[in-house]
């Protein structure tokens, strides 16, 4: 396998279900490790100077500490622009799956689930697919692995995504076919087609930025000085759709759930974690809280949360295979976890791609049938406040939001209603753009924010 993205949450993940199945004896698979852009050089040089191994700390709610060495990274690719080296693997007729790790803005897609060609690195790869070179997106290292394979004849492959867009499979192959399109490969769009699958899955895994001295705590509980370790809770999921095109480790032998659709396991993490997860860290920054675990336990915080969930979320997703209030609350159990110190900082980020896919499809849906959205309101309502931190400069650290156009996120916090502003825009809300009924859901719901901020804000 080779997967694209040597970051934190794949080696705390995916890579950890394939150590588990060579531990158990079945040594058949390996990964190979690349990055598409030249970004955390330090730790793909560690990882190269480590012959691919790190070790892995979890920790549980309990607060017990657990130390495991990694070692299914059999190779790790270096960067250069060319990605000749990324190339040449994913071409190989050993390589049956790639695999990547994508936020959701990486995926530059549209309210319609189109290519937008308004992101300027996008429409950059187009023009380099035109002259047969690689990339800097998913789409155009994705589409020069491929047109390298099928100049090979290396066969089938599976295309496997490892992140939390909500039908990950489906609009990952809906937008690299259409990147291909726009490059004018008539061939290569043909063989696509037929010779790659792209299973729909659903991840879920903790995984911080590793903190600084967590490499001083490897090396204190492993005598290990390990350059690229990583941290995350105790808890780890993965649900795949059993659609592959070219075989697949035996991953249900290590606790994989392989399902013929993963929409209701998608749903309820995407709506239940993610979205509570943006709700903790947006409402925990306002009122001066560092950690997802501190706005957690403060209990207007907790009660925002399991409300959202509670009136909104589960009526919604009902009948389902997962016990939802259950599934609440352990994910509420799991995000109090004081020992992962998990920044509010990482969770708020990327907003306008959040509101879009984790909370926009509650609100739609609870407005179709005349429900009310007084509890979801209260997640758009903190995202504005938050917003307007960011506009007016006092956050207290740099947010990063990879689908925010910054003039229009300033022109909404200086409008007259913000508001409405918010509530307005079609990249957030889709169809219920502009809906009276949105507009004065959250109108009420900012009330209640400015309450809570004077009410709980930290001395």
């Amino acid at each position: 396998m080779l997967h694209l993205g040597l970051g934190s949450f794949h080696r705390a993940h995916q890579a950890v279900y394939l150590q588990r199945l060579i531990d158990a004896g079945d040594t058949r698979w390996s990964l190979s490790g690349a990055n598409i852009r030249p970004d955390m050089a330090d730790v793909v040089a560690a990882l190269q100077a480590q012959g691919g191994r790190y070790t892995l700390e979890t920790v549980s709610p309990a607060g017990e500490y657990r130390y495991e060495q990694i070692e299914a990274i059999r190779e790790v690719l270096p960067y250069e622009r060319s990605l000749a080296a990324v190339i040449a693997r994913g071409a190989a007729p050993s390589t049956r799956i790639v695999s990547f790790t994508v936020t959701e803005a990486g995926y530059y897609l549209d309210t319609k689930g189109k290519l937008d060609l308004s992101f300027a690195d996008l429409a950059a790869d187009i023009e380099r697919a035109r002259r047969g070179e690689a990339g800097e997106t998913v789409y155009g290292a994705v589409c020069a692995i491929l047109r390298a394979r099928k100049a090979a004849g290396a066969g089938a492959v599976t295309l496997l995504n490892c992140d939390n867009l909500r039908h990950n499979g489906d609009r990952f192959r809906a937008g690299l076919l259409e990147f291909i399109a726009y490059a004018g490969d008539a061939d290569l769009l043909a063989w696509v087609n037929a010779n790659t699958r792209c299973p729909n899955a659903m991840v879920d895994r903790i995984t911080p930025r590793p903190p600084p001295e967590l490499r001083a705590r490897v090396k204190a509980a492993t005598g290990r000085d390990d350059a690229a370790p990583v941290t995350g809770e105790s808890f780890i999921q993965w649900v795949i759709e059993d659609n592959f095109a070219a075989g697949r480790p035996d991953w249900g032998r290590v606790g994989v759930e392989l399902v013929e659709s993963v929409q209701p396991y998608e749903e309820a993490k995407i709506r239940i974690l993610n979205a509570t997860h943006s709700c903790i860290a947006w409402a925990g920054t306002l009122i001066g809280l560092d950690f997802i675990h501190e706005g957690t336990h403060n209990a207007a915080i907790r009660k925002m949360a399991y409300d959202y969930v509670t009136d909104d979320v589960i009526p919604c997703l009902s009948p389902s295979p997962i016990d939802l209030a259950a599934y609440r609350d352990v994910v509420l159990d799991r995000f109090g976890n004081p020992a992962i110190r998990d920044t509010n900082q990482r969770v708020a980020a990327d907003g306008f791609s959040k509101i879009p896919g984790f909370i926009a499809p509650t609100v739609r849906e609870r407005l179709a049938a005349g429900q009310s959205i007084d509890s979801v309101a209260m997640l758009p309502a903190l995202f504005l406040a938050f917003l307007q931190r960011w506009h007016n400069g006092s956050l207290p650290y740099a947010y990063q939001d990879q689908g925010m156009d910054e003039a229009a996120a300033h022109a909404i916090c200086d409008a007259t209603d913000p508001v409405a502003a918010l509530c307005a825009g079609a990249a957030l809300w889709g169809n219920i753009a502009g809906d009276a009924r949105l507009v004065d859901a959250v109108r009420r719901a900012s009330e209640r924010v400015a309450r809570f901020v004077e009410t709980e804000s930290q001395p």
